[in-house]
This record gives structure tokens, C-alpha cells and sequence, in this order.
């Protein structure tokens, strides 16, 4: 049996939960999920209205962990170069170099995944399966850990496009935010009336110790297997 730093993962995940706590107000099961599938080395699709905080979310767990971020606005024009990256002609060097998207972050936020069309969505799938884009024929590895986390409207249909059921499989786990209570909404306005806390938040760990918790969860997923 595999030596399992039960511990060390507890702890760990209970300092991310709140320092995220510090932003987001009131939703402790919805950082949880984010967590787990996290821990898991998963990806997180978020279906809920606007204006509830799920960017808010995605940069709350960023800042807390020490990685990278960046996001993703899909809409009907956005093409798989938009986000992969692609080759520009550089005139000093005489020669083309390669210009990475902002898929090339640890942790990726694609809002409204389901205003992209296929051909744009399906350029997704190798980075969530493979962890990789392949560009104007070549591949490019992305940075570790790497975790995508998309949203999508499910009120508005009109110019939407259904994720198939091909993606919808890479993604481990798919939540509802919810809106706030009422006493969660006068706490926000409390929290947020003279100062941003995101703009405070500090990292609890970083991305080397994470990849280190995500090696002892795979440890734990292999004994049930």
C-alpha cells in the first residue's frame, strides 16, 4: 500500500479554502468542488447565470496557489489560433517566432465555452486530455499545473453552441454557484466597500507544492483502482 500524506492534503486544502473564503462569501461547497478537482488534476465546468462570481472564483484560486492565470472570452469570432497561439514574423531577427496564447497558463478560465464554435472548442481538447496544443504543426507542452475552468449561460441560447459530449467528458466535475443570501450579500457590500480583497490576496502555497499534493492524490486514486 502506497505511504499517503493524508495530512498534509487536509491542511493544505483547508488553508486554499480560506484564504479563497477571504473573496468569495458564502459558497464553502463550491470551493470545495474547485479543490477536489483540482487535487484531482481535473477540469471544472461552471453553468450558471452572470454576475455571480465565477471569474472572481478562477482568480481566488490563481492567486492562492501562486500560478499563473489567464481568460479566455469566447465568443462566435474567436478562432483556435486565439487561443493556442501562432507563429509571428519577427522583422529584427528576420525570422518567425512563436507567440503563445493564453492557454499557456496554469490555471485557464474560458468564459461562456459555449459562445465558441466547434472548430474553437475542439482546439481545447488537447490541452484538457494531453496538456499540450499542437500550433502550425508543432507541439507545445503547458506549464504544470494546468487546470481549466469554464463557464456558460444556461438561459441564453440564441449564438450558443452545445459542447458535444467529447468535451463534456474532460471535464471532472460541473457545478452551480447560486446567488448569495441575504446576509451574504450585505457582507460582500461590507467587504468590498473601500477595497478589493483580490487585490490583497497573498499565495498559500505554491505550484511546486501542489504538484506534490496532486502526486498523493494519484497515489490514493490507484488503490482504488
Amino acid at each position: 500500500m502506497p505511504d499517503i500524506d493524508i495530512t498534509r492534503i487536509v491542511s493544505t486544502s483547508k488553508k486554499v479554502k480560506e484564504n479563497v473564503g477571504r473573496v468569495i462569501v458564502g459558497k464553502n461547497d463550491v470551493v470545495e468542488l474547485t479543490i477536489i478537482a483540482l487535487l484531482c488534476e481535473g477540469h471544472l465546468l461552471i453553468e450558471d447565470v452572470p454576475g455571480i462570481g465565477k471569474t472572481m472564483l478562477a482568480k481566488s484560486i490563481a492567486r492562492s496557489l501562486g500560478c499563473s492565470f489567464r481568460r479566455i472570452q469566447c465568443t462566435p469570432d474567436l478562432l483556435p489560433s486565439d487561443i493556442t497561439g501562432t507563429y509571428v514574423y519577427n522583422q529584427k531577427t528576420s525570422d518567425f517566432e512563436f507567440r503563445p496564447g493564453p492557454i499557456m497558463a496554469q490555471m485557464v478560465l474560458a468564459d461562456e465555452i459555449n459562445r465558441a464554435t466547434p472548430r474553437t472548442q475542439s482546439a481545447l481538447l488537447e490541452a484538457m486530455q494531453e496538456h499540450q496544443v499542437t500550433a502550425e504543426g508543432e507541439t507545445k507542452t503547458l506549464p504544470s499545473p494546468f487546470m481549466l475552468m469554464a463557464t456558460q449561460n444556461p438561459i441564453e441560447l440564441e449564438g450558443t453552441f452545445p459542447l458535444p459530449e467529447a468535451q463534456l467528458d474532460r471535464f471532472l466535475l460541473k457545478i452551480k454557484i447560486g446567488y448569495p443570501t441575504i446576509e451574504d450579500d450585505h457582507l460582500i457590500l461590507t467587504r468590498f466597500r473601500q477595497e478589493d480583497p483580490l487585490n490583497e490576496l497573498q499565495p498559500v502555497i505554491n505550484a511546486a507544492e501542489l504538484l506534490e499534493l496532486q502526486s498523493e492524490c494519484r497515489k490514493f486514486r490507484s488503490m482504488l483502482t
